[in-house]
């Protein structure tokens, strides 16, 4: 049987949760499961900063694929990608200052014929061909135009053609309900532009819909946090994300976005859960551990601050009782 204090742990922070210490400088703390930020633009960051700040993993949802495809495969954080935005003419974000052409490509017909200029099936094999793990699509109403539906289930259909699921960025009146009628996988933020009523929080959870957090980066995040809520005690899956690159906010775990998870209800193992939780990999990183020194918290509500201290470390560094 496990040690009481081990029982403890995992009941407060999951079952990837252990008392070790470090080999190297001898610091007793807890190692968890590599942390994930699933939303990041690394052309406006410092990539190589976050694993000294607990991150081990990112998913960059928006930048240049002839860029991820010479990226090192093998580096830590590791990096996942979607490749370009793929939008409308005259829609966002290609009207951005933070948004060179490189980063978005323009959808001008729903064709599945391959080759085809501007065509549904060109763009995705696109991102496809250049490695990408996930296919990343602008709706943004408030802003401008956005897909008619019959062009945006054409690259949702030719998406998962490839195996690749689906990512939308939804904001402005009927952005949520478009994203579930055309079968879209994730959310790239937690609905922030619109309150989402019981159906719709239902059939998002019904279809296994996942949304990414990015709750800290709302001057008000009210609504997006109130989304949450319900969307989480309905079952929903939430993972963390941060949109790092959005804003002047150093390269690391973001506390402010643990903390307003935390009032939205996910908490504890939960919580632990959205930064280990792999996606898009299958399985989680391998080699390497998050790892915080010093005492775990007394509780709940004192784990996102103590998770401040957090930095990736060999996993052949930690070292348990009795090894």
């Amino acid at each position: 049987m496990s040690h009481p204090d081990a029982e403890a742990l995992q009941a407060l922070l999951g079952r990837t949760a252990r008392f070790c210490r470090r080999g190297q400088t001898g610091d007793v703390g807890t190692a968890l499961a590599a942390f994930t930020d699933h939303h990041v633009h690394l052309h406006l960051v410092d990539e190589h900063a976050l694993p000294a700040h607990g991150v081990a993993a990112v998913v960059d949802l928006g930048g240049d694929p002839a860029f991820f495809a010479r990226h090192p495969k093998d580096g830590i954080p590791h990096v996942a990608y979607a490749g370009a935005f793929l939008t409308v003419p005259g829609g966002y974000p290609s009207f951005e200052s933070w948004a060179p052409p490189q980063i978005m490509r323009i959808v001008t017909s729903p064709s599945n014929a391959p080759g085809a200029s501007g065509g549904a099936r060109t763009l995705v094999d696109e991102m496809a061909d250049a490695g990408a793990s996930v296919v990343k699509i602008a709706l943004n109403r408030a802003v401008g135009p956005v897909f008619d539906i019959a062009t945006l289930q054409a690259v949702v259909d030719a998406a998962h053609g490839r195996s690749l699921p689906v990512i939308a960025h939804v904001e402005g009146d009927g952005m949520t309900r478009l994203a579930l009628d055309a079968g879209i996988d994730l959310l790239a933020h937690a609905p922030f532009s619109e309150p989402l009523d019981e159906e719709l929080i239902a059939r998002a959870v019904g279809a296994g819909q996942r949304w990414i957090s990015t709750l800290a980066i709302h001057a008000d995040p009210a609504i997006a946090i109130s989304n949450v809520t319900a969307f989480t005690a309905a079952g929903g899956r939430v993972l963390y994300g941060t949109d790092l690159g959005n804003g002047n906010r150093p390269s690391a775990l973001d506390v402010a976005e643990l903390h307003a998870l935390h009032t939205a209800g996910v908490r504890g193992p939960a919580l632990i859960a959205t930064l280990t939780d792999p996606w898009p990999r299958p399985e989680p990183e391998t080699g390497v551990a998050t790892f915080v020194p010093g005492p775990p918290p007394k509780g709940p509500d004192g784990i996102a601050a103590w998770l401040g201290g957090a930095v990736v470390v060999p996993a052949e560094e930690l070292i348990t009782d009795g090894e």
